[in-house]
């Protein structure tokens, strides 16, 4: 696909979903957006939102949850999934900050890196999110179906799609494209029974042309 078709696409999901596009008024903490964003792998948002109180009100900053024993933070993260790999992480996570950063969240990529349980997606959404400074585009499972099922890539590798969106769309759009992307997969684009006569983008989808030309090489619905 050509920018000038991706940005249309951009300009459309943003007159569809001007919500996704509004700042928060009060910057959240830093901490509480990596604890979270770790916490957030294979489950759903809601999930984490609803521990995320008792989560922190026990353990507040790095200090505390560095300090964490392993069982009790396994159980209050529990219906996130996979909680022992991430109760291990956050608790890794939290001691390098005290022992590397000054109890403080790093504000590079680099940097962030270093931390357990932090992927390039959650790099990127800590520095977008928490500093407003955009390194790149977090690709997560909503990203990965809208960039396939649209034609904004071919790829199946989250870092190599977010290669693709990072030469179809210029820095300054980089920030907005994850919050768009993740509203449209929740609300139209979803992974089953997509509703594509809805679509703000459905003239330049690859997918919804699929269907009209029964193109079985299609990319599959969950993208």
């Amino acid at each position: 696909m050509d920018r000038g078709v991706a940005i249309r696409v951009y300009r459309a999901l943003a007159r569809r979903y001007p919500e996704s596009l509004e700042d928060t008024e009060t910057p959240p903490d830093p901490f509480h957006v990596l604890i979270s964003t770790i916490l957030s792998a294979q489950t759903t948002d809601r999930q984490v939102d609803e521990i995320a109180p008792a989560l922190f009100s026990r353990f507040p900053d790095p200090a505390a949850l560095a300090r964490a024993p392993v069982d009790e933070v396994e159980g209050i993260i529990h219906s996130t999934g996979f909680f022992h790999a991430k109760a291990r992480n956050i608790i890794a996570a939290s001691a390098t900050l005290e022992r590397e950063f000054g109890g403080k969240v790093p504000r590079t990529m680099e940097q962030l890196l270093t931390l357990p349980g932090v992927g390039r997606k959650t790099a990127n959404i800590v520095l977008a999110h928490a500093f407003g400074l955009h390194e790149g585009i977090a690709v997560d499972t909503h990203v990965r179906r809208i960039a396939r099922r649209i034609g904004l890539s071919d790829r199946t590798d989250p870092s190599r799609i977010e290669q693709d969106l990072t030469a179809l769309y210029p820095r300054d759009l980089w920030g907005s494209i994850n919050s768009l992307f993740i509203t449209h997969g929740r609300t139209l684009c979803t992974a089953r029974n997509p509703r594509c006569p809805e679509c703000p983008v459905r003239k330049w989808c690859r997918y919804v042309r699929s269907l009209k030309e029964g193109d079985s090489g299609s990319p599959p619905a969950a993208g």
